[in-house]
């Protein structure tokens, strides 16, 4: 879609990149084109007609339209009022219209993180995305490590742990848990976790964490 000037013109002694106004507009409507299909997407799960949506928005059946086919971009003001009828606020509806997560993670591309002092590095393998709910991490714990959580990060998260290499000592609340390789332990968190590697050796397991 292509966009007009806002007016004024350029200054004199500037001027633009070759391509780099093009690669902006072509971006933008990227965006517009995912959040009309959302905006299209939330008012079918409502089953409303655009004169239901009219009504309860206060926009014309007309504008609403040329906004879920991406022949608008709309305004804050129409963001706003449509945010308030579907009961989300804007940063909410534009996080659900990011781009799309890169299909293919490679190895070197994959964020390690360690923490020397309990012995314990994290390989995101998997990363977390606004567009996705799960995601997967490599766990490496060295003989002896033990790490306890207080809480999880999200009330009633659901993990599941697999053991590749390695034992692996899990408590979930009160309920202790041995995993050697192979093993997999499925749960849903609402209090404290604690894992630990008592050997012989290190362990190696992945981690599928999964938002309610």
């Amino acid at each position: 879609m292509k966009r007009k000037s806002s007016g004024g013109g350029a200054a004199q002694g500037t001027a633009e990149a070759p391509g780099t106004v093009e690669a902006q507009d072509t971006a933008l409507d990227a965006v517009d084109a995912r959040l009309g299909a959302r905006l299209a997407e939330l008012r079918a799960e409502r089953n409303w007609s655009l004169g239901e949506l009219a009504e309860r928005s206060g926009i014309s059946r007309s504008t609403l339209s040329r906004a879920e086919r991406a022949e608008i971009s709309p305004t804050a003001s129409l963001l706003n009022r449509l945010c308030h009828v579907y009961g989300r606020t804007m940063s909410q509806l534009l996080s659900e219209v990011e781009s799309e997560p890169a299909l293919l993670m490679r190895a070197a591309e994959q964020p390690v993180w360690e923490d020397r002092s309990s012995g314990f590095v994290r390989r995101s393998v998997s990363p977390p995305h606004a567009g996705l709910r799960a995601e997967l991490v490599e766990g490496r714990l060295t003989e002896g490590a033990d790490i306890a959580y207080d809480r999880p990060p999200v009330p009633g998260l659901e993990q599941h742990i697999w053991v590749l290499e390695g034992a692996l000592d899990v408590t979930v609340q009160e309920a202790e848990h041995h995993l050697d390789a192979g093993d997999c332990l499925r749960m849903r968190v609402w209090g404290p976790t604690r894992f630990r590697c008592a050997g012989p050796g290190a362990v190696r397991y992945v981690l599928a964490v999964v938002l309610p």
